[in-house]
């Protein structure tokens, strides 16, 4: 059985990779075919996290155990194979790939095909440039704000009400009457 995995940025608009992989390969082996098809470094610290429809993470896949709790289950990619855990198109799952600044690339099943393997995973779409393995934390912190200040200024313009106010339908009556202490 083959998966394949198409894989999107939040940051750059005409990215896209399209992962081929057989069932029995392993978390570690997608996370190599995707470094592979961008140019990242593949020892990184990095997770996948399998989502529910709504992109929130469920279970986490790691690279390298951290000395989690030991009352909690831990996966590793070395380990984990990806038919243990995927088994309908649709799936869901993020790769974060920076930890220090929790980017990461959106990850969906969209394909199963049965009857056939595959020896080694490999990539059938590649689309635009993908963003740098790095970003720096002043760049990061400067792309949050700017984030945060077009949310506010839509905010204000829905908030607010509409840009046709008129002051003459103000009632300036009601306003008099209250008192301010």
């Amino acid at each position: 059985m083959i998966f394949n995995f198409r894989i999107v940025s939040d940051e750059v608009d005409n990215f896209k990779r399209e992962i081929k992989i057989d069932a029995t390969g392993t978390f570690l082996d997608l996370k190599n075919a995707i470094c592979d098809s961008i140019g990242y470094e593949k020892n990184r610290m990095c997770s996948f996290f399998l989502c529910n429809e709504d992109w929130e993470k469920e279970k986490e896949i790691t690279y390298e155990d951290m000395g989690s709790d030991p009352d909690q289950d831990v996966w590793l990619m070395d380990e984990s194979v990806l038919g243990d855990f995927i088994d309908d198109d649709g799936q869901k799952l993020l790769f974060v790939f920076d930890y220090m600044t929790e980017r990461a690339f959106f990850i969906e099943m969209t394909e199963l095909i049965t009857g056939r393997t595959l020896q080694d995973p490999y990539c059938s779409l590649s689309l635009g440039q993908a963003p740098p393995q790095d970003m720096d934390l002043d760049e990061f912190d400067a792309k949050i704000d700017a984030k945060n200040a077009a949310s506010i200024d839509d905010m204000d313009e829905d908030f607010y009400g509409s840009d046709e106010f008129n002051a003459d339908e103000f009632d300036a009556e009601g306003f008099d009457e209250m008192t301010f202490d």
